[in-house]
């Protein structure tokens, strides 16, 4: 055999190899990483979807929290991963939409990541107490031009930061920065305690952190960023109040895996999430927070995460909101 004969034989063979490692995908358990902290919007997402997900796969899948920089550690870590499908990513909103665009020293891109799908969207929702006795968008828009109006989030640079600027800003408030007060919080449960409490007037928050809050009455919506209105949440929808916009500043939660993740792995994982999504309990269960269920394509989900990405860079850049450090 000569020597080129050899090397495409030996090609030849790789190639073999790759096709049955791929067709063999998985031979072994899955690591789901899940870039926040247990108890938060996207770990229960994840933890939700892991019994049909492990059924649909037919290996186990394990979860594991890689917790740190605001979804950034854990986002390094898949990123960081080889693309063999076994170390895949809970890309989360704040990790891939409102990250990219605050701050301006994250250590990855969009393009770093590979998205199989967008499976679950999460509304945001604006909420006050009922002892605010704010019933309305108007009225408390009314309150931030008055003045003496502050609101919570999970932290500077987060997507409750940026969901209170944005809305205030769609709704005409001239420099939101500075006309409402931010009172950052550790995490979105102290955001939403801090309204209740009445330390801050208002929060603007995924639907998911505020379903239970809005089931007992502790909180009352004003309005959900979505073109319908959301199951529990007795508030407009933004188009509904004329702000289309809005409907970009939703909270989503998705699957990624390295940027060289192979097409026949990703498409697996379409198969994988559409049996998945299916499942009863796992639709009752995240539809019953305020979530809703909608699995994107591939192709889909890049677009819907780049054309959020823009809407907040363009917000961010407009009022000077970039973190620079």
């Amino acid at each position: 055999m000569t020597r080129l004969h050899k090397r495409l034989a030996g090609a030849a063979l790789a190639m073999l190899t790759a096709t049955a490692a791929i067709a063999d995908y998985p031979e072994r358990p899955i690591k789901m990483v899940i870039p926040y902290g247990a108890g938060g919007a996207t770990d229960i997402s994840a933890r939700s979807i892991a019994e049909p997900l492990g059924d649909a796969v037919g290996k186990p899948i394990v979860m594991a929290n890689v917790t740190g920089a605001g979804g950034a550690t854990g986002s390094v870590a898949v990123q960081n991963a080889k693309g063999d499908g076994y170390t895949m990513l809970f890309a989360r909103v704040g990790s891939h939409s409102v990250n990219p665009a605050m701050k301006a020293t994250l250590p990855y891109t969009l393009n770093d990541f590979r998205f199989v799908t967008v499976y679950e969207i999460n509304p945001v929702a604006c909420a006050v107490t009922p002892a605010s006795g704010i019933t309305s968008m108007d009225e408390l828009i009314a309150k931030v031009n008055e003045g003496g109006v502050a609101y919570s989030s999970s932290g500077v640079g987060s997507l409750l930061h940026l969901a209170a600027v944005m809305v205030l800003n769609e709704f005409g408030v001239e420099n939101p920065l500075d006309q409402a007060t931010h009172i950052p919080q550790k995490g979105g449960g102290a955001a939403a305690t801090a309204v209740l409490n009445g330390t801050v007037t208002f929060i603007c928050t995924n639907s998911s952190a505020l379903s239970s809050f809005v089931a007992n009455g502790q909180l009352v919506p004003l309005m959900v960023t979505t073109a319908d209105p959301v199951e529990g949440f007795d508030a407009p929808s933004a188009a509904s109040l004329g702000k289309p916009a809005l409907e970009q500043l939703v909270g989503w939660t998705g699957i990624a895996g390295p940027d060289d993740l192979s097409d026949d792995v990703a498409a697996k994982w379409g198969e994988w999430m559409g049996d998945a999504t299916a499942d009863d309990t796992f639709r009752s269960t995240m539809e019953g927070r305020g979530s809703v269920i909608q699995l994107m394509s591939p192709e889909e989900a890049n677009v819907f995460i780049e054309g959020q990405y823009n809407t907040f860079r363009k917000l961010v850049d407009d009022l000077g909101m970039r973190i620079e450090g």
